[in-house]
């Protein structure tokens, strides 16, 4: 099970490496995520370099993908190169989130038809413009794609994928243990109050 994680130059750290966290709490074989970027290195709108663990191209190919935001974003959608790449992100066969302005990213490849989308309040107006409905809450989904906006919503998108893959018990575990001491159900409470309307209703059980 491969997450890929979309961070490009200009990258938000919050959005980035607080998904990477959550998602690595689940420990099990095969469970694999990885910083997905189109180089070798990128460093961070606030300086901070990282090296590349998959390519843009294992990513589309991944179970799972979160595209991060960053300063950057706008210009990423102009690069015709990254843009080619990424129209091989599927939502029949993946699982596609976007924090803040990846948001933008998944306009441009026309997966928000008809879907509309969380982001952050810079990111806001740009999304709009692509012809997207943008909400004023921290995360919605449908089916297989989903949006949060805002920085410290990243882990409501990572507890969504761990959830659709792994089910609700590994993404309260992986909530419980990056939540604050003497909070932890408080988050777990709101993160599973924004996270469970969109998710699969459960199977019936058989009588």
């Amino acid at each position: 099970m491969h997450i890929a994680i979309l961070t490009f130059e200009g990258y938000n750290e919050l959005d980035s490496l607080i998904a990477l966290g959550v998602l690595n709490r689940v420990k099990t074989d095969g469970w694999r995520v990885t910083i997905a970027t189109p180089s070798p290195k990128v460093t961070s709108m606030n300086g901070v370099t990282i090296e590349q663990m998959s390519t843009l191209e294992e990513a589309c190919a991944a179970d799972a993908v979160i595209v991060g935001s960053g300063i950057a974003t706008r210009e990423v959608v102009e690069d015709q190169a990254i843009v080619n790449i990424l129209r091989g992100l599927d939502p029949s066969r993946q699982l596609i989130a976007a924090q803040c302005s990846g948001a933008l990213v998944l306009a441009k490849l026309g997966l928000l038809n008809d879907i509309p989308a969380c982001t952050d309040l810079t990111t806001k107006p740009w999304v709009i413009a692509a012809g997207v409905e943008v909400l004023n809450q921290p995360f919605y989904a449908k089916n297989n794609i989903a949006t949060a906006g805002g920085c410290l919503a990243s882990h409501y998108l990572a507890a969504w994928i761990i959830a659709r893959l792994k089910g609700n018990d590994a993404a309260e575990s992986a909530l419980h243990y990056v939540a604050p001491v003497g909070e932890k159900e408080e988050y777990i409470e709101r993160a599973w109050r924004n996270i469970t309307p969109y998710l699969p209703a459960p199977a019936p059980a058989l009588v």
